[in-house]
């Protein structure tokens, strides 16, 4: 292993981070070293250690992980740097037909699309599975179908067997539709709130995934369950100042699927469907990745980007 460098922020409001060497990573129990290869917010390349417990990988495997240093708070579990440390129950290895700038873009939006998706206290949806989908006849609500965690929210509801309607663009409707979604409502329409509730009356709905939380969606959330004199649950990517007698959006924590009571859904999602489900094509790696520089040097330059706004594409820095 070849010395680590990371990128860090040494004091508060610091622009840009400072590019140091970081301590040499030691896996602890059911925790991985990843040699790192690309990065959007989380982390691709190649196994590089194993902790003790550990049994499904081993030096060499091609993955893909979710980072979890919001959860610890120690340095180490970030992903910004060339050797992160991260929980094996938050990795799974990808296929040889994925590139690590296509597979990077999905980790933490697998993982808050599944938080919101399957915990029991959220929309408790049956776990997906990757061959031999069972429908049901619920229907669910993807608000922001082209965001990251949109696209993985439509691709994991649809193998849960729903049938999703999801909001996008003009742009982005067949970008959506090519991910599983039944019905695409554009977001900018002056009826949009008029349409959704004209075609989900009667239907079984079973909840809201608001995959932008700002004021415009949850409004708009809001006044569907007006319409429809429903109360159904919300899960949300952020927390939502302002919640109705109706509409309340739970604010999905991304990294509670590997924490009890909810650990079921990581080991399912990251150690089970996963693996399965991008080998055989039933889960695509979207949106496409935008590979906006090359280093450690280059993340500054990828979050101003991210923080302009992109659509349907997810900023992407290699290593």
């Amino acid at each position: 292993m070849t010395e680590n460098e990371a990128a860090w922020i040494t004091e508060p409001a610091e622009y840009p981070f400072k590019i140091h060497n970081a301590a040499k990573p030691k896996p602890g129990p059911g925790e991985v070293v990843i040699k790192n290869v690309a990065v959007a917010i989380d982390a691709a390349g190649f196994i590089e250690d194993v902790g003790s417990g550990v049994n499904r990988f081993k030096k060499g495997q091609r993955v893909i992980a979710h980072c979890y240093g919001l959860l610890t708070q120690d340095p180490a579990h970030g992903a910004f740097q060339l050797y992160p440390v991260t929980a094996e129950s938050l990795v799974t290895e990808i296929p040889e037909s994925l590139t690590f700038e296509q597979a990077v873009v999905l980790p933490l939006a697998v993982s808050t699309a599944s938080a919101g998706l399957y915990r029991k206290d959220y929309l408790n949806l049956p776990f997906p599975e990757a061959d031999d989908v069972k429908s049901t006849d619920k229907v669910l609500l993807i608000w922001g179908g082209a965001s990251s965690v949109g696209a993985s929210a439509i691709q994991l509801a649809v193998a849960s067997g729903l049938t999703v309607f999801t909001t996008a663009s003009e742009a982005n409707r067949e970008f959506v539709k090519s991910l599983g979604a039944h019905a695409v409502f554009d977001y900018r329409s002056s009826t949009v709130v008029e349409d959704i509730s004209h075609v989900l009356r009667g239907l079984n709905f079973a909840g809201v995934y608001d995959a932008i939380a700002e004021e415009p969606s949850f409004a708009a959330i809001s006044e569907i369950f007006d319409m429809l004199d429903s109360k159904v649950p919300v899960a949300s990517v952020l927390p939502c100042d302002r919640p109705t007698e109706r509409c309340i959006p739970q604010y999905v924590i991304a990294y509670s699927i590997i924490q009890e009571p909810h650990n079921d859904i990581g080991d399912w999602i990251w150690g089970k469907y996963l693996p399965r489900a991008l080998a055989n094509g039933a889960f695509q790696a979207k949106p496409d990745p935008y590979v906006v520089g090359d280093g450690l040097k280059t993340i500054q330059h990828g979050l101003d980007v991210q923080k302009k706004g992109v659509s349907a594409k997810k900023v992407i820095v290699t290593l």
